[in-house]
């Protein structure tokens, strides 16, 4: 995996062997940061990442100093791999990592944020119910950008607030708004 754009620019890492999660690869993620630098300003977001696993999404919003990006996991290898790389790389006051449940992190949040990207596990149905948590719920700030990384197998169009699908081989990313 590599570091796409920003200060931390082509710097490569990779999770040791046996990692709990599955990354999201680099031409998906290439293609997903094409399409927001062309409909976002990256400057002062409040950023979530739910099921962040490696942090590659939100190493990626760090280097390119895209505001607070908070990234939540519940597995503890995954949140020490995310605060070892920010520790090493100099990114950790960009950064809160939070090892917790992603649905009780968002039940007790009292923040709302301008982007949230989540990449649950493909095999499990947590898809609808994390769509309705973040469309239904006040986490997701008014005119925010909600982005649900999923399989090719599952369609989300007639979700509340869904704008647009984006496919990258396996990997598909589903925009959602408030106010869509």
């Amino acid at each position: 995996m590599r570091i796409i754009s920003g200060t931390l620019k082509k710097q490569r890492f990779s999770p040791p062997k046996g990692f709990p999660s599955r990354p999201t690869t680099d031409f998906a993620k290439e293609g997903l940061f094409n399409i927001l630098d062309n409909e976002i300003t990256f400057e002062d977001l409040k950023i979530l990442d739910l099921f962040a696993g490696t942090g590659n999404i939100s190493f990626e919003f760090a280097s390119r100093e895209a505001g607070q990006i908070t990234s939540v996991d519940k597995n503890f290898r995954c949140t020490k791999f995310m605060k070892d790389f920010c520790i090493e790389h100099k990114i950790a006051n960009a950064m809160n990592i939070v090892k917790a449940d992603v649905f009780k992190f968002v039940s007790n949040n009292h923040q709302s944020y301008d982007l949230i990207f989540a990449d649950p596990p493909f095999e499990d149905k947590l898809h609808l119910d994390l769509i309705n948590v973040v469309m239904n719920g006040e986490i997701l700030a008014e005119d925010g950008l909600f982005i649900l990384e999923h399989s090719k197998h599952n369609k989300f169009d007639d979700q509340k607030g869904f704008q647009h699908s984006r496919r990258y081989g396996h990997v598909v990313f589903s925009f959602f708004r408030h106010n869509a």
